[in-house]
């Protein structure tokens, strides 16, 4: 039995990976973290998601969680996720990570730390996702550059306050990879004015924000006379729960190393 600490357990995302974890047979919710100085420490963490009484107290900090869990599951923000990956890295703990966010200079840290502690990193944790990355690279493989114009469009809530999404830069990633582009040069995020004439390269990002959107994404292909349409649409966020949860269960047994969902669904070529 895998045990689970879940940071951030009194946000929203924090009480669904509560919900996740409770449901999973495999997994045993061992600390759920607040923020420092939270009203809700030393309550029961059940409670607060509306799961019953569980018996897990929550807690402030993870100084005081440190002999209670195996793997932390951390969707928080960029620094702070980077903080709780080093002290994961000084006590023995292995770490996912769904944070989205983090820019160039803040991922190569978390790169340093991959010969420190096994950890899953993902920008998207949901099982179909994950398989709708594969499709895009067979698509990709299959159409080659036979002037087909790809674009990438990604819906969200009002709240997120990251613009593309990690996941919309997943995708995209998956499609440019194996055509030899990189997004730093073939990558669009703007257009505005007279652009001119579509490059032929180009990998297009459109982001909408509104309302209660959990995440939606397409990916189109399209040419003279047919497109192609490749969409995952998440109506729960339960799914990156479910997701987050069966990582950190895969992740137990691991050695020391970075690894993704591919990895934990076995979907490397």
């Amino acid at each position: 039995m895998t045990r689970i600490a879940i940071m951030g357990a009194a946000g929203r995302m924090g009480r669904i990976l509560l919900e996740a974890t409770h449901i999973n047979k495999a997994a045993q919710l061992g600390a759920a973290i607040v923020r420092p100085g939270s009203s809700l420490a030393g309550c029961d963490a059940g409670e607060m998601a509306g799961l019953g009484k569980l018996g897990v107290t929550l807690l402030d900090s993870l100084d005081e969680a440190r002999d209670d869990f195996d793997v932390l599951i951390d969707f928080s923000t960029p620094a702070l996720t980077l903080d709780n990956l080093a002290w994961c890295a000084d006590n023995g703990k292995a770490i996912v990570i769904g944070t989205t966010g983090l820019d160039e200079t803040q991922l190569k840290t978390l790169d340093s730390y991959a010969d420190r502690l096994p950890m899953v990193f993902a920008a998207n944790m949901s099982t179909g996702i994950n398989l709708t990355v594969n499709l895009l690279r067979t698509a990709a493989r299959a159409l080659g550059d036979a002037g087909y114009d790809i674009e990438v469009i990604e819906a969200h809530h009002r709240h997120k306050i990251d613009a593309p999404s990690g996941t919309a830069l997943m995708l995209g990633e998956a499609v440019a990879e194996p055509l030899g582009r990189d997004l730093k040069t073939h990558g669009v995020f703007e257009r505005v004015g007279q652009v001119g004439p579509r490059d032929p390269k180009e990998i297009g990002f459109a982001t909408v924000r509104g309302g209660d959107i959990v995440g939606e994404h397409t990916v189109l292909f399209a040419a003279e006379g047919e497109r192609i349409e490749i969409t995952h649409k998440a109506s729960s966020r339960l799914t990156f729960g479910n997701g987050a949860v069966r990582a950190a269960v895969w992740l137990a047994d691991r050695k020391v190393g970075r690894y993704d969902m591919q990895d934990v669904l076995g979907l490397k070529d």
